[in-house]
């Protein structure tokens, strides 16, 4: 499935915009705060229900407008299509319809239609806290395993009850022990998705790294969960003095990490900021392919700026890559259009190629 056209009123910097996109590669051009990035965050919106940049949907609104909208017209290799589209308020109010029919749950949407994005915002992967690495596992299962979403989903309610639960001045044991039981079951199924997840990963970003960079450097990635010592339901009983202290849950999925390595050391501390980019170009790559290999879904792919501090060696395998035939639809921006045009000319097959200015679509 590929998107085939998409209509945008007010959101971000485009305050108005209807576009026909190639089923194959989609190359947009502009200079740095034109807008490149929120067309493709606009995109991520179709898919995901939200902005890929921020939690917060009022700030893709653009300033002084009351509300935003985007609407997709999908083309399945039947032919047949999908219409989605999403509206957003000032006030905080969010809408997601299929076919003019209305999503009573933002999640039922999730999976629908798959999609990959890599970004110089997935920096915060490598430099910033294990939440936004958990973000990454959540973003990945929840498209290809509904009852992933729902488990996180019910997990993350079920914590923040237990934590305030223990916040009280009375705390009910059996309240406590109910709660405790429930996180663990949902917790089973969350560590055991993850944990075969990242074993799928492993290989296959090793692969695309070595690719990248010639075999010049060993990456590995290794998942870190409180499970790995035994049952939640355990946990939680040899931690219950130290939850009630601290007045909060200190075990559990929801402290789960990824460590990125990269010659044996933390990639953040030793890579360079090429080596860093085309780790993060694996990942999202070994992604792709996993959506790809083993679920039979072939995702939208949007590559926000990726050629930016890379050697060329990595952009020259990275073109090439791109100009194969194992990907569906792609969207690339970049600010240089000698390099767009060069693309362009290395595809077979359809290509369309845009320049933004100030969020207007030329």
């Amino acid at each position: 499935m590929y998107l085939k056209r998409i209509s945008i009123l007010n959101f971000k910097n485009i305050g108005e915009a209807k576009i026909e996109f190639s089923p194959k590669l989609n190359c947009i051009t502009g200079i740095n705060g034109s807008g490149k990035s929120n067309l493709l965050d606009a995109v991520y919106y179709l898919s995901m229900s939200k902005s890929y940049f921020s939690n917060i949907d009022q700030y893709t609104i653009n300033y002084g407008e009351s509300m935003a909208a985007i609407h997709g017209d999908y083309s399945r290799e039947d032919g047949t299509e999908e219409k989605i589209s999403l509206s957003l308020t000032s006030e905080g109010e969010k809408s997601i319809r299929r076919n003019g029919k209305t999503y009573q749950r933002f999640s039922d949407h999730i999976g629908l239609i798959p999609i990959v994005m890599v970004s110089p915002y997935d920096t915060c992967l490598i430099n910033e806290s294990g939440e936004e690495r958990r973000r990454f596992l959540n973003a990945i299962l929840s498209q290809t395993d509904r009852e992933y979403l729902r488990r996180v989903q019910n997990y993350n309610q079920l914590l923040a009850q237990r934590n305030k639960l223990l916040k009280n001045s009375s705390i009910s044991l059996d309240l406590l022990s109910a709660f405790s039981e429930q996180l663990s079951y949902n917790a089973a199924y969350i560590y055991q998705a993850r944990k075969e997840f990242v074993n799928s990963l492993v290989p296959l970003v090793s692969r695309y790294y070595s690719m990248l960079s010639g075999g010049r450097e060993e990456i590995s990635i290794e998942y870190k969960s409180d499970l790995e010592e035994g049952p939640l339901s355990e946990l939680l009983i040899k931690s219950m003095e130290r939850d009630k202290t601290f007045k909060y849950t200190t075990t559990g999925v929801h402290r789960d990490d990824l460590l990125f390595n990269m010659n044996g050391n933390p990639i953040r501390k030793v890579g360079s900021q090429g080596q860093q980019k085309s780790f993060l170009i694996s990942l999202k790559l070994a992604q792709f392919s996993i959506f790809k290999e083993l679920h039979n879904k072939v995702p939208v792919l949007l590559l926000d700026d990726v050629f930016d501090k890379l050697d060329m060696q990595r952009v020259e395998y990275l073109l090439k890559l791109v100009a194969s035939n194992f990907f569906g639809q792609i969207f690339i921006t970049d600010s240089n259009k000698v390099r767009i045009h060069s693309i362009l000319e290395t595809i077979n097959g359809e290509t369309r190629s845009f320049e933004i200015e100030a969020g207007k679509i030329l």
